[in-house]
Order: structure tokens, then C-alpha cells, then sequence
């Protein structure tokens, strides 16, 4: 419930700012980033002197607009505080990954739950959408985006992954060596959001090769 209400607020905030946005490219044009924070907008409204009419009610809805902001930013920061308390609480070890913070790890572990469930790491990667699909085509070796499995788990170990991959950390290094193997942004992306979460479970048994596995091998 609480981290359904935190992405409510997250999702309050995005309309929010897009408001505000709009208004200040009205009221100040080429000032106003799209990416805009509270103390931004505050910044930017300060130095608006409307005459006519037009301008003052721009003005004015802005400046609600930003007492709004401000106001579903504080319930986030709430919100937030209360989900790193309960993750703590299940003695989880999820935010000691970098990348992952309380909203990600409560989330992962509300819709998760016992991740011994899981036999081994590819049952997880296939349960979150994370595990790549074979797209080769001749000597091309090539996976592609699978769109089964749980978007929002998928979503939340995306925003893992960017974040590692920003940051100077074990998974950045783990992006680049994929690069550097010959893989694109977009299929390295994807092996580190294959590798992230998954790390707890144990890797899948290795399959006996049987005569047939054999002979396919060889021809």
C-alpha cells in the first residue's frame, strides 16, 4: 500500500512539474528547464514582474503550482523515510546494492516476497521480464527485449541499473566490459538489468549433455 502511494505521489509530482513548466516558459521563455526542482521554479517566479492581466494570472497559478510541488515533495521525502524504516525492519540487504534505494527495494520486496522461490537465478531474470530472447539471425549472435514477466519489476531493476551505471560501481564496470566485448548500449543495458537483483539466488544447474546434446554440438 505504501509503495503503491509512493509512485502515486511520484506520478502526482512528474504532472506537477509539467504544469509549473509550461507556466514559467509563458511567463520567462528559454528559462526554464524541463527537469525543474522546487528551488528552481521558486527562483525563476522571483524574478517575474507581470504588468497586464495575462502575466499576473500566469503569476499566480504558477505560484500555486509551486506551493504544490513543494507540497507533494515533502510527502515523498515522508513516504520514502517510512520504506527504508519497514525495509530495514525485514532485516533486507537489498539497499546495500549500489543503485538501489528504499522505494526500489520495498517495492522488490512486496512483489517478490521469499525470493528462495525461486529455484535458481534464470527463474527469477524470467519471472521479471530480464531474461533476453533469442533474436540471432544467421552468424549474427543477437537477444532482444522480452515483454513478458513483471513490468514493474522490470521497471524497478531498469532504474537499478541506470543508476549503477551513472555511478562509479561494480555495475558500470560490468556495462562496459559488455561494450567492450562488442554488445550496444541497449544489449548491455539489458545484461547488467539481468545481473542486478538476481545476485542472492544461485546460479541454474548446469545441463548433463546427453549422447544427443552431444552430437548436435559436434554437427
Amino acid at each position: 500500500m505504501l509503495c503503491d502511494r509512493r509512485e502515486e505521489l511520484t506520478r502526482l509530482r512528474v504532472q506537477t512539474v509539467n504544469r509549473l513548466h509550461q507556466l514559467l516558459a509563458e511567463l520567462v521563455p528559454g528559462k526554464a528547464k524541463k527537469d525543474l526542482t522546487a528551488l528552481q521554479a521558486k527562483a525563476i517566479l522571483a524574478t517575474v514582474r507581470s504588468r497586464d492581466i495575462a502575466g499576473k494570472t500566469r503569476r499566480r497559478i504558477a505560484a500555486e503550482e509551486l506551493a504544490d510541488l513543494v507540497a507533494v515533495e515533502a510527502k515523498m521525502t515522508k513516504a520514502t523515510a517510512e520504506l527504508k524504516v519497514l525495509v530495514r525492519a525485514r532485516d533486507s540487504r537489498l539497499m546495500d546494492l549500489p543503485g538501489v534505494g528504499p522505494v526500489v527495494a520495498a517495492r522488490t520486496l512486496a512483489d517478490v516476497g521469499d525470493i528462495a522461490r525461486f529455484a535458481d537465478r534464470n527463474r527469477f531474470a524470467s519471472w521479471t521480464g530480464t531474461a533476453p530472447l533469442d533474436a540471432s539471425s544467421g552468424e549474427q549472435n543477437r537477444h532482444r527485449l522480452s515483454r513478458a514477466g513483471n513490468r514493474r519489476m522490470n521497471h524497478m531493476i531498469h532504474i537499478a541499473a541506470i543508476s549503477q551505471i551513472r555511478l562509479d560501481t561494480p555495475g558500470r564496470a560490468y556495462y562496459r566490459r559488455k561494450q567492450a566485448a562488442g554488445k550496444t548500449k541497449l544489449e548491455a543495458l539489458r545484461c547488467l538489468k539481468a545481473e542486478d537483483l538476481r545476485r542472492p539466488l544461485p546460479p541454474a544447474p548446469r545441463r548433463r549433455r546427453t549422447s544427443r546434446t552431444r552430437q548436435r554440438a559436434k554437427g
